[in-house]
């Protein structure tokens, strides 16, 4: 009887251990909303105070409370993204768009983080996943549009920053986008026109007055050109190429202003001497030099 009963106790106990295991884990543990919230604002306040590291320990624990509190999940994306751990980052973000596919803020961080990741095709997938949401929101065009750019992909590049402007975004590097957009379709006006902008908004930006420069120059509009280098290397007198071609658009202007070029070219030479990587270029200053000064002795022989 003893043996028979102590049988019975231990069918029973197997029985309900195997159910146990077998029972959603939402039965086996409650999900605590409010104490979840707590913990989640305990997280935002040591972020707020730099306490990363006890942030990160209150989100967890919000989502030990309650795994379908998708704030946690944002807040631990960005600390890690901020902190250049890209996979955590991307997981965070992931795991939140799983709880809730139309959240915008998940889908844009999954493409900020592919992005840095250099996936360009899954970064793409993710903000024109979130654009669909909201078509408004002229930023996640912007993001799009670098991701082409990167890509190379020019056509949907221009049709993307087009969009984006129309609903009345831009900046300095969206119209230089559009511009390098236009210049690689070989549409010339309207990359002039988009620099244009792209200086309207941001008056020093380099890139965009060197690109200028490039146009003109291929125009043969030397003048244009000049103005346009000599103005990039105002904006960065590091950067030796936009005083080469400088020098370059001066001379095709007017060859004939000898004692000017050489000294144009001369003062490249003095530029790009402390750049090692200018070696070629200062040989062709000092060709150029030795050339001026040759004809120059001719004219005044004559």
């Amino acid at each position: 009887m003893v043996k028979t009963g102590f049988l019975t106790a231990l069918c029973v106990l197997t029985l309900m251990i195997f159910f146990m295991g077998v029972m959603p884990a939402s039965t086996r543990a409650e999900v605590d909303t409010e104490k979840a919230k707590e913990m989640y604002n305990e997280g935002l306040k040591a972020a707020s105070e730099g306490k990363t590291d006890q942030a990160i320990i209150s989100y967890k624990t919000a989502l030990g409370l309650d795994p379908g509190f998708i704030d946690p999940y944002l807040n631990l994306g960005a600390i890690y993204f901020e902190k250049k751990q890209y996979g955590d980052a991307l997981e965070m973000f992931k795991k939140a768009s799983e709880k809730d596919p139309n959240n915008i803020d998940a889908l844009a961080n999954i493409g900020r983080v592919e992005y840095k990741l250099t996936k360009y095709p899954e970064a793409a997938t993710a903000f024109k996943a979130a654009i669909a949401l909201e078509n408004q929101k002229v930023d996640l065009y912007t993001e799009l549009a670098r991701v082409y750019y990167q890509q190379q992909n020019f056509s949907e590049l221009v049709t993307t920053l087009e969009t984006c402007h129309q609903l009345g975004g831009g900046d300095d590097m969206s119209y230089y986008m559009l511009g390098k957009g236009y210049q690689k379709q070989n549409n010339s006006n309207k990359a002039i026109e988009a620099f244009k902008k792209s200086l309207a908004n941001k008056s020093d930006n380099y890139n965009a007055n060197f690109a200028l420069g490039q146009i003109y120059l291929d125009q043969e509009k030397f003048l244009n050109a000049a103005n346009a280098f000599k103005e990039a290397y105002t904006n960065d007198n590091k950067k030796h190429l936009a005083y080469y071609n400088y020098a370059v658009a001066m001379e095709s202007n007017d060859p004939e202003a000898i004692d000017a070029n050489i000294k144009n070219w001369e003062e490249y030479i003095r530029i790009a001497k402390k750049n090692p990587k200018a070696n070629s270029n200062v040989a062709i200053a000092q060709q150029h030099v030795k050339e001026l000064k040759e004809r120059k002795e001719k004219l005044e022989i004559q």
